[in-house]
């Protein structure tokens, strides 16, 4: 069965799309850790990070790079935090979380609801 971000790579599921390429896709966490939350993803599908290929995982981080660079001139934060877990959906991704401090990283705690002028504020920036 395809994951959930293959269905919105396929766009049989609603998304707050920020950013796309033809090898990957970024998106606002609609449960989000902190506002401007985005997950970032390939578009094929593997489960594990540390399976992805040598050139599938640099050009993965690339691109997380240039959408942190970008959130990060959008969002007042001091940094954008990075994490990779993985074990919530079966499709490598990559949270981008503006933070603060390191309990903003803190994804224990109750999630947000996703702020919509800023959802729309963030896609307009980004296309």
């Amino acid at each position: 069965m395809a994951s959930v971000f293959s269905r919105i790579i396929n766009r049989e599921l609603p998304a707050y799309i920020v950013a796309e390429d033809d090898f990957h896709m970024a998106i606002l966490d609609i449960n989000p850790v902190a506002q401007g939350h985005v997950i970032v993803f390939p578009k094929k599908e593997v489960d594990y990070l540390f399976d992805l290929d040598d050139h599938a995982y640099h050009a993965l981080m690339g691109f997380s790079k240039k959408v942190a660079v970008r959130l990060k001139q959008q969002i007042p934060c001091k940094r954008i935090g990075v994490t990779v877990i993985g074990l919530e959906v079966p499709h490598v991704h990559v949270h981008l979380i503006p933070i603060n401090t390191i309990n903003d990283m803190n994804f224990s705690r109750e999630k947000s609801v996703l702020d919509e002028t800023l959802a729309r504020r963030l896609i307009n920036s980004f296309y």
